[in-house]
């Protein structure tokens, strides 16, 4: 299995977009975005739709076209851009039902269920302690 990207890429942007309005731009368009993060302006299209839906970004159609932000960076969490881009449960359990005359089969999806729940308690925790705000100001410390 690999990794999902989706949040780190919908955190890019939104980044991006900041950086962007401070450096004098009204619209960030997914093509600007899709640059820096280097990736296919559709895949950045999707996320951003994804982003309007949560009512973090809107979008400008006709003359002066584009995306911008619908709030400040501090008060959009980590949380809100993953709630987001990443809708479902973070981990699962079997698709099909296990061996329910196996004892292993039988007992596994409570168990896991329960250690699920806590871990994905412990990332939401951790996710929304961090402001897209908290985020820039950390990127920008990095050059």
């Amino acid at each position: 299995m690999s990794a999902n990207s989706r949040l780190t890429i919908a955190v890019h942007a939104l980044a991006w977009m900041e950086l962007n309005t401070r450096y004098g731009n009204e619209v960030a368009t997914s093509e600007q975005i899709a640059g820096s993060v280097n990736t296919n302006p559709v895949v950045v299209r999707r996320l951003l739709t994804d982003l309007r839906r949560a009512g973090l970004v809107a979008s400008r159609r006709g003359a002066g076209a584009g995306w911008t932000l619908a709030h400040e960076l501090a008060a959009i969490t980590v949380l809100d851009v993953y709630e987001a881009v990443e809708p479902g449960v973070l981990f699962a359990t079997h698709r099909a039902t296990p061996n329910q005359e196996c004892p292993v089969g039988f007992g596994i999806r409570p168990v896991m269920q329960r250690v699920y729940e806590g871990a994905e308690q412990a990332v939401r925790d951790e996710l929304i302690r961090t402001t897209m705000d908290d985020v820039l100001r950390d990127i920008l410390a990095e050059r």
